[in-house]
């Protein structure tokens, strides 16, 4: 057993979907969340910038005794993930593995779609791990860039006549080329899900990357024994850095629950 908590870190708000997840799977569970609130997005930026980004968030959770890190941003699992692994003794999850791999288990045509950031898509991450689950896939793959501030901004409403522009203009494609699995490459995106389920219509299955990350996440530290005692309902702490004035309102659309626990104002540079 082990009552250390688990750390998760984003480049802003959306990792906090994977947080809902890992609640979900181990309530027991002590978890701090750190968000980038002042940086983000990361999607556009160098990818030294990215690295340098990603060892300052690491490094801040490292030193808040945590058990276990989960990157619960897709921009730096695609760019620093094996920087972050070479730098850190504790274990430590990505955000894509999980996903590629429920992917190739549930299509049935073997078309795939991947959407993301910017640098998330220009990495290629998700075709060589899908290519590492299923040689033979086809994957398509394309750069959401506007549906960061549309979750953000609590533009996800299939009413919502922009978000379906937005959406229909970004996805069409791939609708036409036919995917029928398509995996939701940043942690902001499952606020999207409606309106992506209603462009893609209901024949394409969505697979939400920090929710399979989270089941990961919960089989793997059951595994290895490092599960706190149980019992009580686990502790939440949240730290930013940018403003934490409606930060709870913001963050209850990702967590689709209200906030609890402790939120302060951290500066990593």
């Amino acid at each position: 057993m082990d009552a250390r908590p688990i750390g998760v870190f984003d480049s802003g708000l959306g990792g906090l979907t994977t947080v809902k997840k890992l609640a979900e799977f181990l309530p027991s569970e002590d978890i701090i969340y750190l968000g980038d609130t002042g940086r983000v997005p990361y999607g556009p930026r160098s990818r030294d910038t990215i690295i340098r980004y990603a060892r300052q968030d690491a490094a801040f959770l490292a030193g808040l005794d945590i058990k276990a890190m989960v990157i619960a941003c897709n921009t730096v699992c695609s760019v620093a993930f094996d920087v972050l692994d070479r730098a850190y003794d504790l274990p430590l999850y990505e955000v894509v593995t999980a996903p590629a791999r429920a992917a190739a288990a549930l299509t049935k045509n073997g078309k795939i779609g991947v959407i993301g950031t910017n640098a998330t898509i220009g990495s290629g991450a998700y075709e060589k791990a899908l290519n590492n689950e299923a040689p033979g896939l086809e994957v398509f793959s394309a750069p959401c860039p506007l549906f960061v501030p549309l979750a953000e901004n609590g533009r996800t409403g299939t009413d919502d006549v922009a978000a379906l522009a937005i959406a229909d203009d970004y996805l069409r494609g791939m609708r036409e080329l036919g995917v029928d699995t398509l995996i939701m490459g940043c942690t902001h995106y499952p606020l999207l899900r409606a309106v992506i389920s209603k462009v893609m219509g209901p024949g394409v299955t969505l697979i939400d990357s920090g929710a399979e990350t989270a089941m990961t996440v919960a089989e793997d530290l059951r595994e290895r024994g490092m599960l706190s005692a149980g019992g009580a309902e686990g502790a939440m702490r949240y730290y930013v850095t940018d403003s934490i004035d409606g930060f709870a309102s913001l963050a209850s659309r990702f967590l689709e629950s209200e906030v609890r626990g402790r939120i302060e104002l951290v500066a990593l540079d």
